[in-house]
């Protein structure tokens, strides 16, 4: 293992993890509210709020896909000595990381089931740019409507067709961060 893979994680592992785990919730719970997320130095190609998302979520109970560029020795060797987390397939994905269309098709994640809907896969797209502008979100946690610079609209509408089942998406650019959850509606801005 890369001796570079020791090093950009947590300097106060319980505390910093805290801090990015309040402001994923608060992604979350306010869909298309942008966020700042500090703390990490992740290897070349992974943004740091992506970083500080998996370094906070991911543990060796949580498979991790990488796709695309995201799939390199340098940031599995980092996810690996920060988090433990298992690298797996699609099919098998807790979490899955990469650019937006490295991480096509959707369908090949996890949507859990009716009875257990939390058994989905969230994705962390890495995106150019992240701003309060573009598509059109509405429902909970959106006082009147919110506005997102989503990659596309349409796999956005068809996966809140599959509520309570779908994915759930945690969007960083640099150390930006941004969620969109199954239950936000979504069209064009």
């Amino acid at each position: 293992m890369d001796a570079t893979a020791l090093s950009g994680g947590f300097a106060q592992p319980a505390i910093d993890a805290a801090h990015v785990f309040r402001d994923v919730l608060q992604a979350m719970a306010r869909p298309g509210r942008i966020a700042r997320i500090t703390g990490v130095s992740p290897p070349p190609g992974l943004s740091l709020a992506a970083a500080a998302v998996l370094l906070t979520l991911a543990d060796e109970t949580t498979p991790v896909h990488l796709a695309g560029a995201c799939d390199s020795a340098p940031i599995r060797n980092y996810l690996r000595f920060h988090t433990g987390a298992p690298i797996t397939g699609r099919a098998d994905a807790a979490f899955a990381l990469g650019n937006w269309e490295a991480l096509a098709p959707l369908s090949d994640y996890p949507l859990g089931t009716d009875a257990y809907p939390d058994r989905s896969a969230t994705l962390i797209v890495e995106l150019p740019a992240l701003t309060a502008m573009g598509a059109r979100l509405t429902g909970p946690g959106i006082r009147t409507h919110a506005q997102l610079s989503l990659p596309e609209i349409d796999p956005f509408i068809a996966n809140a067709r599959h509520f309570p089942r779908g994915l759930d998406f945690i969007f960083t650019s640099g150390t930006a961060i941004a969620a969109l959850p199954r239950t936000t509606r979504v069209e064009a801005g």
